[in-house]
């Protein structure tokens, strides 16, 4: 018996990716099974398209790349990270996955009230929270708390230093804080 099913245009995240230093196969796989929209940087296009990829978007000036067919351009000479997620707000995504070697949180910060952002590195999962979140993860992972938050309340976690927090048991953790929202960091 099979099953089938109908993935609608941006129902699953796009992926962006930025650069694929080190990323794992298997998780790159796994972003790519429901076959998101993908954009990739200019500099992470040969690796992509060597692994044979299908980049639906490029974002840079590629004038030296022999593209796919069908890959499409999204013109940036400097920002390409703030062009992709422009382009992915103004076509109403409501979700991107993002991979990177070199998260700079404060790049994404004025993008966060529009598009749902996940970033991906090597060793982590960074995601964007709103206060009352909770989740269920196993006893003994790793959370870390990249924003300053203040008045943050949490349960579930033991506390290791001022951003760093390690679950207490098998159950979920929750986080309480003041601001629209905070990042959160888990181990891939």
């Amino acid at each position: 018996m099979s099953s089938h099913h109908i993935v609608r245009e941006k129902q699953e995240p796009a992926l962006l990716i930025v650069d694929l230093e080190g990323f794992h196969p298997e998780n790159l796989g796994q972003l790519l099974e429901w076959s998101p929209t993908v954009i990739v940087e200019e500099n992470a296009y040969d690796i992509a398209d060597s692994l044979g990829i299908k980049v639906d978007f490029i974002v840079g000036t590629p004038n030296d790349h022999s593209l796919q067919p069908r890959t499409r351009v999204i013109p940036s000479e400097e920002h390409a990270i703030k062009n992709a997620l422009d382009y992915l707000i103004q076509e109403k995504y409501p979700a991107v996955n993002i991979i990177t070697s070199k998260p700079v949180i404060s790049d994404y910060l004025p993008y966060c009230e529009h598009v749902n952002i996940v970033i991906l590195t090597v060793k982590q999962r960074i995601f964007m929270v709103r206060s009352g979140f909770s989740k269920w993860k196993a006893a003994a992972e790793d959370i870390e708390i990249l924003s300053d938050a203040t008045n943050l309340i949490h349960t579930g976690l033991n506390q290791s230093s001022s951003h760093a927090f390690t679950t207490q048991s098998d159950g979920f953790y929750s986080l309480r804080f003041q601001e629209p929202f905070i990042f959160v960091a888990e181990n891939l």
